[in-house]
């Protein structure tokens, strides 16, 4: 797609909505169009083929809010061939071939088409790929550092409440030896190939190209006429370093953390990456997790369990909490404090989910067998498997 195609084509009208559509609007006639103008739809036919490629190069530009808000500024500026200048020109409309205009921008040096020296290749090279603008004035891009991941193993505790913990991490940095030129001696050139820009151009058919990183400078856009032997020519090495890293309280174990800007440094002033953390819990000896919540396990003796009666519980770095027992409660039954669990991402806690556990001895004395006895003998008519038998009957 051409520059001058750009902005003299009127997508709107493609696509047959108003310039003030919303996106769903742009995307329910695009989908419309594309399913009538399709080339399985429409085999051997030429107008139809090229109707389809209209139409998905007016919605690669309109779907875009990014591109769409870049085209419709640039129809603004210079709609239907023509430039409109300030209120203080005389003659009112300018008009003037587009092709010229554009082959001015990017022509040699003293030629009169350009703007202020920029050329319009900086005002569409967000559009097109052709940051470099003139040959003079090719510059390279910044480039956002990779992402780091890194592991850390945490103690329950420490899961639980958050923590603070030293990571040493090891990523691609600007070589020290070269300050990140790649030069031995600190002056490398342009690459030729892509004029700084650290990409190239290819066709993909349809009107379109896409871009992908020069090869010859391998998305640099600087060449070293004489490379560094530290970073081979890349102006990256590898770098250790050791920063604090928070852990948020309530990660679970397995969760992978992102931590924005804390990754590999940029080059050339670009952004620095992202450091990924995955977290490892150790397990509790007491406590275990369940979402949000802690559980525990706590042993009662028979006649608590039979009777009813008050039981304390051990909470996670806090003082023991009573739990009242009704009488008659099961084994497993499960009861709630409330409060006590893991931090949640509002600062509020879950519950502590305390199930109770029947404690059965092993050894008893004579005073307990004597007291066991009787009362086996004092139920001796209950039967509490007769429900089971029952159930088992009708199933």
């Amino acid at each position: 797609m051409s520059t001058k195609d750009f902005i003299e084509k009127d997508y709107y009208k493609v696509l047959g909505v108003p310039k003030d559509a919303t996106e769903a609007e742009i995307k329910k006639a695009y989908r419309k169009l594309a399913r009538e103008f399709h080339p399985d739809a429409n085999k051997g036919n030429a107008a139809a083929e090229e109707r389809f490629k209209e139409i998905s190069e007016a919605n690669d530009v309109l779907g875009d809010p990014k591109r769409r808000k870049e085209y419709d500024d640039a129809r603004a500026l210079f709609g239907n061939g023509g430039f409109r200048p300030g209120p203080g020109a005389a003659g009112g409309t300018f008009n003037f071939d587009l092709g010229d205009l554009f082959g001015g921008a990017q022509g040699g040096a003293g030629g009169g088409g350009g703007f202020g020296g920029g050329g319009l290749g900086d005002v569409f090279g967000g559009l097109f790929g052709n940051r470099a603008g003139a040959p003079g004035g090719a510059r390279t891009q910044p480039r956002r550092g990779q992402d780091i991941e890194s592991e850390v193993t945490l103690s329950f505790t420490e899961a639980v409440d958050g923590a603070t913990v030293p990571l040493r991490m090891s990523s691609q940095a600007a070589c020290k030896a070269c300050s990140g030129t790649g030069d031995k001696n600190g002056t490398p050139r342009v690459c030729p190939t892509c004029v700084g820009t650290g990409q190239v151009a290819r066709g993909s058919g349809g009107g379109f190209s896409l871009t992908d990183p020069c090869p010859d400078c391998k998305g640099r856009g600087l060449i070293a006429e004489d490379p560094c032997e530290v970073c081979k020519g890349s102006g990256r090495a590898k770098s250790s370093r050791t920063m604090q890293v928070r852990i948020p309280a309530g990660v679970s174990d397995g969760q992978r953390i992102r931590l924005r800007g804390k990754g590999a440094p940029g080059e050339r002033g670009g952004p620095a990456g992202d450091l990924y953390v995955v977290v490892h819990v150790d397990e509790h000896p007491v406590f275990g997790r369940k979402g949000d919540n802690l559980t525990v396990t706590v042993p009662v003796t028979y006649p608590e369990a039979a009777l009813g009666g008050e039981v304390r519980v051990p909470t996670l770095g806090g003082p023991p909490v009573t739990l009242k027992l009704p009488p008659g409660t099961p084994n497993g039954r499960t009861m709630r404090a409330r409060g006590k669990g893991a931090v949640r991402k509002d600062g509020t806690r879950g519950d502590l989910l305390v199930t109770v556990e029947v404690s059965v001895p092993r050894d008893l004395s004579g005073k307990a067998r004597d007291a066991l006895e009787a009362y086996r003998e004092a139920t001796a008519g209950e039967d509490p498997r007769a429900e089971l038998f029952e159930a088992a009957k009708g199933a």
